[in-house]
């Protein structure tokens, strides 16, 4: 029978022993000789070496940041430590998982501590995790803590897998720890709207929607600054922050919004005068903030015009009050924002940090934490998405 046809698992037979010592069938090396691991070896070389005694402790480093801050003491297991702190709070006697000092003692002398990472973080974060990277211990070191009650969250023992963010005050052992949470900065899309798409995601028609350009996020969705006409073309704004685009959109921050206009023929002194003081619309009155001529060719002309207010059509419903006719409009600025010249109809680029920030109201991202920049704006042209 070949090696690999014998079989792997077989019945245990007991061996009958001979006298001296020897098993039947094989002749092994007298028992005074340390077996295999003294064969060829003078006497006293063919074993390992005397190893104290395992409850011997002494001189032996402990094995991790919990036996070294104290923590070795957890005979009890995890169990229930909350109703064993209270049980033993009523007897009188010491809690089973009593408080370490309240400094956290440094590494023993050659046990290796973790690095603290530089880590500022933007969003709520798991407890163990946020201690970690902080050099504090290992995840599983700190959750045995956790259950010890070894660690608080706003003067509140801490659960396992619980979340801290922004204003959450951590202890263990009874020191602050030094969490840093940086604001979330949101992002911020520059898009060249065509003529001939439609702001919305549904549409009954079956037009085409300036999201299918956009490009894709991995959590949250697209919202547009504002809208813009069918017919209408130039700057929106999409941003996937809501604080941010109320903040742009709400009329009580009366951000202007900058249209480039042209019209069939030419506005006269009074109609000039109307639009400004305000004119009567279905929906209230209505004027411009400014309005200044920018120069055309033949029978169009040329205005460029500023609104604090962003309703249906209303440009174009403010000159077709007077019987002009608008033949193109375009939006070229929303609040602080201009349309860049290098970006084309049916392009889009992220708009950069800092400017981001300003818009905002948010500082800076420190740099110096190892984070790397957003990389600078370029125009972009996506192909629409299959509907």
């Amino acid at each position: 029978m070949s090696t690999s046809q014998k079989p792997k698992n077989r019945p245990f037979k007991a061996k009958s022993a001979r006298p001296g010592g020897q098993e039947s069938g094989r002749q092994g090396p007298p028992s005074d000789q340390g077996g295999r691991r003294g064969r060829g070896r003078p006497d006293g070389e063919g074993g390992r070496g005397g190893r104290p005694p395992r409850g011997d402790d002494e001189g032996r480093q402990p094995k991790s940041n919990a036996s070294a801050i104290g923590l070795s003491d957890l005979g009890g297991g995890r169990g229930n430590w909350r109703a064993k702190r209270q049980a033993a709070a009523a007897g009188g006697g010491a809690a089973p998982y009593p408080l370490a000092s309240s400094e956290l003692l440094p590494a023993a002398e050659g046990e290796r501590r973790r690095k603290p990472e530089d880590s500022t973080y933007t969003e709520p974060q798991r407890l163990h995790k946020v201690l970690a990277a902080a050099g504090i211990g290992s995840r599983r070191e700190i959750e045995e803590w956790i259950v010890a009650g070894r660690i608080s969250v706003n003067g509140e023992p801490a659960d396992v897998g619980q979340k801290v963010g922004p204003g959450d005050r951590v202890r263990v052992n009874g020191k602050l720890m030094p969490i840093r949470f940086a604001p979330r900065i949101p992002r911020v899309v520059l898009y060249h709207k065509p003529e001939g798409e439609i702001v919305s995601r549904d549409d009954p028609e079956g037009r085409p929607t300036v999201f299918d350009r956009l490009p894709n996020l991995r959590k949250g969705r697209w919202i547009a600054v504002g809208r813009l006409d069918f017919n209408t073309s130039g700057l929106l704004l999409f941003v996937n922050d809501g604080d941010l685009a109320n903040k742009l959109m709400h009329p009580r921050y009366e951000l202007d919004r900058e249209y480039a206009v042209r019209i069939l023929g030419e506005l006269d002194e009074a109609q000039r005068n109307v639009l400004l003081q305000g004119i009567e619309l279905e929906d209230g009155q209505a004027k411009f903030n400014t309005l200044l001529d920018a120069g055309g060719e033949g029978a169009n002309h040329w205005y460029r015009v500023t609104l604090s207010e962003g309703r249906n059509r209303e440009v174009r419903r403010m000159f077709e009050a007077l019987g002009l006719t608008v033949s193109r409009l375009m939006r070229v600025r929303y609040g602080p924002v201009v349309l860049p010249s290098r970006l084309k109809r049916g392009m889009w680029e992220d708009m950069a940090v800092d400017q981001v920030c300003a818009l905002a109201g948010i500082p800076k991202p420190d740099v110096q934490g190892g984070k790397a920049k957003r990389p600078a704006p370029q125009p972009r042209r996506t192909q629409p998405h299959p509907r």
